[in-house]
C-alpha cells in the first residue's frame, strides 16, 4: 500500500520558514516526480515544486521561485519543502503528490495534507 505522510506544518509568521517532509512508502519511485501542490480556502490546487527522484531536478512555481527549495533524501524516501521568506499568501493546505515519469501532469498518488499558515 503506498503511502505519503506529510509532516512539519504549522502557523509562521511572515518572513518566517518551515520546512516540510514527505515520507514516501509502498513502492519504488525511482521512475516518479515528487512533488508539492497547495490548495487555498476557496481557491483551486495549485503546483508549487517538484523533483525526480532520478537525477534530482527541480521545477518551481513562479510565486515561490528564490523563496522555497525541494529537495529529496534517498536513503530515507523522503522529499522535504524548506519554505523561507513566507507570506500570508502561501497560506493553505500543502499536498505531496507522486506521478510517474518527469512532471506532475499526472498525479497517482496524493498525501492526506498538512496545514500552513502565515500570519502577520
Amino acid at each position: 500500500q503506498v503511502q505519503l505522510v506529510e509532516s512539519g506544518g504549522g502557523l509562521v509568521q511572515v518572513g518566517g520558514s518551515l520546512r516540510l517532509s514527505c515520507a514516501a512508502s509502498g513502492r519504488t519511485f525511482s521512475e516518479y516526480s515528487m512533488g508539492w501542490f497547495r490548495q487555498a480556502p476557496g481557491k483551486e490546487r495549485e503546483f508549487v515544486s517538484r523533483i525526480t527522484w532520478s537525477d534530482g531536478s527541480t521545477r518551481y512555481a513562479n510565486s515561490v521561485k528564490g523563496r522555497f527549495t525541494i529537495s529529496r533524501d534517498n536513503a530515507k524516501n523522503t522529499v522535504y519543502l524548506q519554505m523561507n521568506s513566507l507570506k500570508s499568501e502561501d497560506t493553505a493546505v500543502y499536498y505531496c503528490a507522486a506521478s510517474r515519469g518527469a512532471t506532475m501532469g499526472g498525479v497517482k498518488y496524493w498525501g492526506q495534507g498538512t496545514q500552513v499558515t502565515v500570519s502577520s
